[in-house]
């Protein structure tokens, strides 16, 4: 017999996954997930199957913010070398006017 989860541990789920959009907080989330599997009746292979898709949630979050923050410095990095080269272009057309 299955038995789903009520609506306390679908919310504590909810509090888990929204606790693991940020890697700094994987700490709570990873508790609060405890709590969650210790409440449930059928320990057996359904505690197993969520601690393996749980365990594949935080890896996807910490993946997609390490992915993020290459993003954001590429960004940065693409940012200054215009910056440069539009300096590098004005201190050209400087030179070629002082000759």
């Amino acid at each position: 017999m299955t038995q789903s989860l009520n609506h306390e541990q679908t919310a504590q789920l909810q509090v888990c996954l929204d606790l693991a959009h940020d890697p700094k907080q994987h700490a709570d989330a990873r508790q609060t997930f405890a709590q969650l599997q210790n409440s449930l009746v059928d320990k057996s292979a359904t505690i197993e199957l969520l601690e393996t898709l749980w365990n594949e949630v935080l890896a996807a979050r910490r993946s997609a913010a390490l992915w993020e923050q290459a993003n954001n410095l590429e960004k940065e990095l693409t940012k200054r070398m215009a910056e440069h080269h539009v300096q590098l272009n004005q201190n050209y057309l400087r030179l070629i006017q002082e000759q």
